[in-house]
């Protein structure tokens, strides 16, 4: 196969449908923690999707992100063309489900009833992830996609592709001190508030 055909494959292969199935079991797992009220397993499934999903938007924006921006344009798009498949649907449906499976396990627990200043924590929860979440939706998603299909040009257009990243690696550095953040106000609002 040529250089050519696998480029051409990839393109069509570019966003793998069938992984909506995971999202989907993915998804149903969490709702079957909030409807069973079952508080160990809606702090499992909340834990581990946060835990993934810091992990890897840590490790995305740290050491792959200087990574790929090091390295010469035609690795750069090997790397980008085989990391937004897998990454498309895997980050929002992990901080889709770490918000909506916090919200309900803070629910359950009562924080959300809890008096100022103590309710301030989970205001900044609230705060944090609504903001990786409209960074992550509004801005990481759709620049990485069209970054990904501009290099799956014939000819990508450098200048372009430049441009649509020069906002990116900060926005991806903010979404990593926010997840620090998050961090933080976890470990306190797990040790108690």
């Amino acid at each position: 196969m040529t250089t050519v055909e696998s480029l051409q494959g990839s393109q069509k292969s570019l966003i793998r449908w069938h992984y909506l199935w995971y999202v989907a079991a993915a998804l149903l797992v969490m709702i079957v923690a909030i409807a069973a009220g079952n508080i160990w397993f809606l702090n499992w499934v909340h834990v581990m999707s946060g835990v993934l999903w810091t992990g890897i938007d840590l490790f995305m924006g740290f050491v792959i992100g200087p990574i790929i921006r090091s390295v010469d344009v035609p690795i750069r798009k090997e790397i980008i063309t085989r990391l937004t498949p897998v990454t498309l649907f895997l980050m929002p449906t992990l901080s889709i489900i770490t918000g909506t499976a916090g919200w309900f396990l803070a629910v359950d627990l009562g924080l959300t009833e809890l008096p100022w200043p103590e309710f301030g924590w989970i205001v900044a929860a609230l705060v944090l992830v609504t903001l990786m979440a409209i960074q992550g939706l509004g801005y990481l998603l759709p620049t990485s996609l069209r970054v990904c299909f501009e290099l799956q040009k014939p000819q990508p257009d450098g200048p372009r592709i430049g441009r649509m990243m020069s906002r990116f690696y900060y926005v991806v550095a903010s979404q990593g001190v926010m997840q620090v953040a998050i961090i933080v106000v976890m470990a306190k609002l797990a040790t108690g508030v």
